[in-house]
């Protein structure tokens, strides 16, 4: 018998995302769409292409919102295409209380680019689009970047505006610091 995260990534699977215009993180620095708060934050990691790979391979992994408290249902690398739920469990509390369905936009694996982007399905509290990119630049020095464009959609979040724009950008600083602190580990 299918459990109930079973049956809500299958209906979240049967959705298309809840903004018109998917995609629009991959050109990196580009113009974001109007009618969204924008976010741009990134953190230096190092030097190199093994710093690349690694940090890379992390973000790929989902470690940035694993390492920020979220759980990944299904487990896997992100995949152009492939739909997931995120779940942030409550302390104190054993089932999860908020499932956020997401579904990969894009992904990119290339010499100097390593990341995703994954937009908003219906049932997500934002409505919107988010990229991870670790990138390195001419100089040998790699970074990764958080780029978003959102707005509040469920009514909660539009109840409490003020705090779900501070989770939204805890949530983004403690991506960042997951990643740097998984690749100053690795060294």
């Amino acid at each position: 018998m299918p459990t109930d995260l079973h049956r809500r990534l299958l209906a979240a699977r049967a959705t298309a995302p809840s903004y018109p215009e998917v995609g629009a993180t991959r050109g990196g620095g580009g113009r974001l769409p109007d009618g969204y708060a924008h976010l741009r934050r990134r953190v230096h990691l190092g030097h190199g292409p093994a710093v690349l790979e690694r940090a890379g391979r992390y973000v790929l992994d989902w470690g940035s919102q694993l390492g920020t408290g979220f759980a990944v249902h299904p487990a896997g690398p992100a995949r152009e295409g492939g739909t997931v739920l995120l779940r942030l469990n409550l302390p104190g509390i054993r089932r999860p209380r908020l499932v956020i369905p997401c579904r990969v936009v894009w992904t990119v694996d290339e010499p100097d680019r390593i990341g995703f982007g994954y937009g908003t399905l219906p049932g997500h509290p934002e409505c919107g689009e988010e990229a991870f990119l670790v990138s390195m630049d001419t100089d040998g020095e790699v970074w990764f970047e958080v780029t978003a464009f959102s707005r509040l959609s469920a009514w909660y979040a539009r109840l409490g505006r003020p705090v779900a724009l501070l989770c939204q950008h805890l949530a983004i600083e403690r991506y960042l610091a997951a990643v740097a602190a998984h690749v100053r580990r690795v060294r």
